[in-house]
């Protein structure tokens, strides 16, 4: 019995010593935190408005060649623009480049009929010169796909907390649904917490802040309602880091450079896009920015200061400087800068 009774006690003590008193607790919460701050690869979700701009599918091609060589993993695409053809791009593009199990989302209830520039939406039915279809396909239905803010709450709610980087270089508006949405099987927390607690910095394409040719820009003229929730209700603890359009406006990649650079074949979905299409429309590399941020860093960049941003109802971008703002945009360089980038862009479209 007394043996037992040692036993016990030991075992007691034992597991008291091994129980850190409540005011410790509290006192190393700050370092808890960072002892489990994310330290892995950017995990990623792009959110497009593919089958307008060329510069989408230029972004999305890099997107594929980060992660082939670990710099990055592709969570998923979202696409922000009604219909299932575009779905269907964005099939087309992540099977092509082997990518086919990237899951897709589509938006139901999105912008009414936006403008469009360059219209290949029919990509996904190009023929070859025997009349077979020229790409490959990995999905058969895209009436089953979820919406894009399902699958958003989907993928953040299975990833560690503040590891998730969103490039954002379409229309706000499956982004507005996502923040606007309750708890459900995949997360108990609404959609502004979901993006608290998951989120790491959001890399969006977007705004006019300086001098520049349309001093409103499309992205958020298109759907402002959309752009005024998601500046409202982002929340103010997670970063944006805007790239705006007077800053890509610079990067002219020229419709016969694309088409020389991909010299080995013609059934290649961006090289197949300059062909048929009218591509010389004004389009500059905006949209692949966003990617060398998330990927890459802030190091290729100077941005502004922190502060706030509020999108009025034509869709102008106001940016009220803070020392606790949570956005942050990049700043316009020199043509040194431009042709770099540029040449960082046609180098990744080379690759085979």
């Amino acid at each position: 019995m007394n043996k037992i009774k040692k036993w016990m006690l030991a075992a007691i003590l034992t597991i008291c010593g091994t129980i850190t008193p409540l005011t410790s607790f509290s006192n190393d919460d700050n370092q808890k935190e960072q002892q489990h701050e994310y330290t892995g690869v950017p995990l990623i979700i792009m959110d497009t408005d593919i089958g307008s701009s060329t510069d989408d599918l230029l972004a999305m091609m890099m997107l594929y060649r980060y992660q082939e060589r670990d710099k990055c993993r592709l969570l998923g695409i979202v696409v922000d623009r009604e219909g299932e053809d575009y779905a269907a791009c964005a099939d087309v593009m992540n099977t092509y480049y082997g990518h086919d199990d990237v899951p897709i989302g589509l938006i139901r209830n999105g912008i009414k009929n936006p403008a469009v520039w360059i219209d290949y939406r029919a990509l996904p039915t190009h023929a070859d010169s025997d009349g077979q279809q020229m790409f490959r396909r990995s999905l058969t239905d895209y009436s089953a796909l979820p919406d894009g803010w399902q699958l958003y709450r989907q993928l953040l709610a299975a990833q560690p907390d503040g590891s998730v980087s969103i490039v954002s270089t379409g229309f706000v508006t499956c982004l507005a649904q996502l923040l606007q949405s309750a708890p459900d099987d995949y997360s108990p927390l609404n959609g502004v917490e979901l993006v608290r607690r998951k989120v790491k910095c959001i890399y969006l394409m977007g705004g006019v802040f300086g001098d520049a040719i349309e001093p409103i820009e499309y992205n958020f003229a298109q759907g402002v309602s959309s752009a005024q929730t998601f500046f409202q209700l982002w929340p103010d603890d997670v970063d944006v880091i805007m790239s705006p359009g007077e800053v890509g406006d610079g990067i002219d990649y020229r419709p016969e450079q694309v088409i020389a650079d991909i010299d080995w074949t013609d059934a290649h979905p961006i090289k197949q896009v300059y062909m048929k299409y009218d591509c010389d429309t004004g389009q500059r590399m905006w949209d692949p920015l966003t990617v060398f941020n998330a990927v890459e860093g802030d190091s290729l960049f100077v941005l502004s200061p922190r502060g706030n941003v509020t999108v009025s109802d034509k869709g102008e971008t106001f940016f009220t400087p803070s020392p606790t703002g949570n956005v942050r945009y990049h700043l316009p360089r020199d043509a040194t800068w431009n042709a770099d980038m540029l040449e960082r862009i046609r180098t990744f479209n080379k690759m085979r």
